[in-house]
């Protein structure tokens, strides 16, 4: 049964995580898995093992502690955040495989836009010319996953400079509108969920 996608456009970020925890906590073997594809209002969020000291400056964007793996980083209007609800399984996909499988959706959408970008080895994301245009974190429970990956589309970047992107002191960070890519949001939006749901199903056959 392929993921339901719900599209919940601008929303909160707290209530949202909350949303992903009690699904994931009342959810039973039998529950169709979700992808929540949504944009938030400015927030960091700091993962698990995230250190005070990568947030550079005080700002007066709220700083969320969350239960993701990763440092820190950063949400607001104009990047596409896609949620991924699954029950890992299903799927026969661990954390490696799933973060790779994110990873490629992106870099396929970019390439269907022109656009070549790569994953690193050493840092879970994707980039391109050596700056990040997307960031991952889930977080597993009892074989389940919520949180997902962030996108950037048509935001604004400044408040980036306020951190070290994802731990990285330095980081650059791109997004979408300048690459020369001018698809709507909306469209990038449905395309990426599209992937997503291509890559878990090849993955489910490759394991068959």
């Amino acid at each position: 049964m392929i993921p339901h996608v719900r599209s919940l456009g601008l929303v909160e970020y707290q209530p949202t995580w909350d949303a992903m925890k009690r699904f994931t906590t009342e959810r039973s073997p039998e529950t169709r898995d979700e992808i929540w594809l949504v944009q938030h209002p400015p927030v960091y969020t700091q993962g698990l093992a995230g250190k005070p000291e990568h947030l550079l400056h005080s700002t007066n964007i709220p700083v969320v502690k969350i239960d993701r793996g990763g440092q820190i980083t950063y949400h607001g209007p104009g990047q596409i955040v896609a949620y991924m609800l699954l029950d890992m399984r299903r799927w026969k996909i661990n954390v490696r495989e799933l973060v790779r499988l994110m990873e490629q959706a992106v870099i396929d959408l970019l390439a269907e836009n022109g656009v070549a970008a790569q994953g690193r080895e050493d840092a879970p994301g994707v980039y391109v010319s050596g700056a990040k245009v997307a960031a991952l974190g889930l977080k597993i429970k009892k074989g389940c996953c919520y949180h997902g990956l962030a996108l950037n589309v048509d935001m604004d970047l400044a408040p980036f400079a306020n951190i070290n992107p994802c731990g990285y002191a330095g980081m650059r960070v791109t997004q979408v509108c300048e690459l020369g890519i001018a698809v709507s949001i909306n469209e990038l939006q449905a395309e990426l969920a599209q992937n997503l749901i291509h890559g878990l199903q090849q993955h489910l056959e490759g394991k068959q």
